[in-house]
């Protein structure tokens, strides 16, 4: 994920000092306006948490999106159980099970939290009773912002994501904010915009009143 990083502090605080009540944690309020502003958090190798704003930003246009003709017949084949919102904690676990990891305890106690207020999304992939794929993320308005994924079959992310846009087109989102964009993501037909291009979309994606869960 992370690649050539354009990076916008917010009042130059560390987030620590933004919850005193919860030194080990960012604060729910702290991290969703982050969102709002355009920044996200990422855990730094020594412990810090810092924030950033890619310029140029990668997005995933939901009218868009194309899935690949063979992952196309594994989807209609049914090869995996779709849950979301079952094993958020886990999603996070696993996705920080990786050489070079920005995502920390505090990182996953931050987002932890967000999803117990229901802010915060994962959607899994299950083979046989076991988690083998997914990905979380973060929804304010009509947006969604998609944090990272893994994998431990073959195509269960990729499968998590074409979950993802389905519910995303279902409950009429219109941004899906994929951070950077990477060869993975090019071929499901992400690309990158300017910062000023993605603050218009933001803009207009916040002013929606949308829900990720189903009615």
């Amino acid at each position: 994920m992370p690649g050539p990083l354009a990076k916008r502090g917010i009042a130059g605080c560390h987030l620590r000092d933004w919850n005193e009540e919860s030194p080990g944690m960012i604060a729910p309020e702290v991290l969703l306006q982050g969102y709002r502003l355009g920044v996200f958090p990422m855990a730094m190798e020594n412990g810090a948490i810092e924030w950033f704003s890619p310029d140029p930003r990668g997005i995933l246009p939901l009218e868009e999106f194309h899935i690949p003709h063979a992952l196309e017949r594994v989807v209609r084949r049914g090869a995996f159980e779709i849950r979301i919102n079952t094993a958020f904690s886990q999603v996070m676990r696993e996705c920080a099970k990786r050489p070079d990891t920005w995502i920390n305890p505090e990182i996953i106690e931050s987002y932890t939290r967000l999803h117990e207020l229901g802010s915060a999304h994962s959607v899994e992939t299950w083979r046989e009773g076991k988690l083998v794929g997914g990905l979380y993320g973060v929804s304010i308005g009509g947006a969604f912002f998609g944090e990272s994924m893994f994998h431990d079959v073959t195509d269960a992310s990729k499968v998590a994501l074409c979950a993802l846009v389905e519910r995303l087109r279902a409950q009429k989102f219109i941004l899906l904010d994929t951070q950077w964009l990477t060869p993975h993501l090019r071929q499901f037909g992400g690309v990158e915009i300017t910062r000023r291009q993605y603050m218009y979309l933001l803009t207009r994606a916040l002013a929606l009143s949308r829900r990720f869960e189903e009615a």
